[in-house]
């Protein structure tokens, strides 16, 4: 379905919007996922893709079990006509508002103009990597610059790896990625000064602690990462650099909900970046609502992703089943009255 055929059908119904029992708001692994899990539960769904999945830039996915290798492009396309299967559609568009409807649910508006009704809402939006300030860095973010060992970790095994220090994290970051090669150097840059016992814990790992502020790189023919350039222009040798992005939400529709967001913070107190506030399961403080994915777990990769978004979904199907629930006993109850009545 496209935001046209969505207009198209409101025009049809008059002033009616287009209704459905959920409305997934995004498309990515959990937002799929959810919608799969409810599809089969006989709902009406509706996702909202926006098109700009966090992990694009990579090549592969990684640790999802019977499809590790696969790309971000064909996983998603694989789950869409999964979730086309049982029924859901999936509609290329950016939700920009969400809010609640007298009578019950909620009306969510597209960037376009169009606008659906949704009885709950799964809010999958994922994250905006917010990457550190050094030119040339962000071209190569998912190639040779990355983030998480266990997404990128054996594709640059024993291959002298570089990790950017910008914050607290950068030495733990650094004896976690000595795990995959032994070519390991740990760059200050902008990052606080290791204490002596960092020091003992990476010279016993055989890491070395590279001064001064990265400014470049150095790229191979075949635009591989070469090294990284220091800004008295000395070239470090580097085939991977590892950097530490901050998490932060897409705010527009979290914003109209009035979704809680909070700080992420690591084990040693640094703020890793934002996400919303959800219970186990996905329900979310605005009843209603759940999230799952990245957006509710910065730290999630795709298969965890992906594992929320089937438990939001099972939690919502429970919700509305308790809601239909009331409904007929409320009904029967009115019936009998009548046949009261009459009698």
């Amino acid at each position: 379905m496209t935001v046209e055929e969505i207009r198209s059908a409101q025009a049809v119904r008059g002033s009616e919007e287009p209704s459905y029992d959920v409305v997934v708001i995004g498309g990515g692994a959990a937002g799929l996922a959810g919608a799969l899990a409810l599809g089969r539960a006989r709902r009406s769904v509706l996702v909202v893709d926006a098109g700009r999945p966090r992990n694009a830039p990579a090549a592969a996915s990684h640790n999802y079990l019977t499809r590790d290798g696969a790309s971000p492009a064909e996983l998603l396309a694989a789950g869409r006509a999964e979730v086309a299967r049982y029924g859901g559609e999936v509609v290329r568009g950016e939700a920009v508002a969400a809010v609640p409807v007298a009578g019950g649910g909620f009306r969510v508006s597209l960037g376009d103009g169009a606008a659906v009704r949704a009885r709950r809402l799964l809010v999958t939006t994922g994250l905006v990597d917010e990457l550190p300030d050094v030119p040339g860095l962000a071209e190569r973010w998912g190639r040779d610059v990355l983030h998480c060992p266990y997404c990128h970790g054996y594709e640059v095994r024993d291959q002298a790896i570089g990790v950017l220090s910008t914050g607290p994290m950068a030495v733990r970051q650094a004896l976690l990625w000595r795990q995959w090669s032994a070519d390991v150097r740990l760059f200050l840059h902008s990052g606080a000064e290791p204490s002596d016992e960092q020091y003992e814990q990476l010279a016993a790992r055989g890491i070395a602690v590279v001064d001064g502020e990265v400014t470049g790189f150095s790229v191979a023919g075949d635009d591989r990462l070469a090294g990284v350039v220091l800004d008295g222009g000395k070239v470090v040798p580097c085939e991977a650099l590892v950097v530490a992005p901050r998490f932060g939400v897409r705010a527009e529709v979290i914003d109209s909900l009035g979704l809680e967001v909070a700080d992420r913070i690591a084990e040693d107190g640094s703020v890793l970046g934002g996400h919303v506030v959800a219970r186990s399961g996905g329900a979310t403080g605005v009843p209603g609502v759940w999230a799952a994915g990245n957006v509710a777990d910065p730290m999630a990769k795709v298969a965890g992703a992906a594992a929320m978004g089937v438990q939001a979904g099972v939690e919502i199907n429970f919700d509305l089943v308790e809601e239909e629930t009331r409904r007929a006993v409320r009904e029967r109850e009115r019936k009998g009255e009548r046949e009261r009545e009459v009698a």
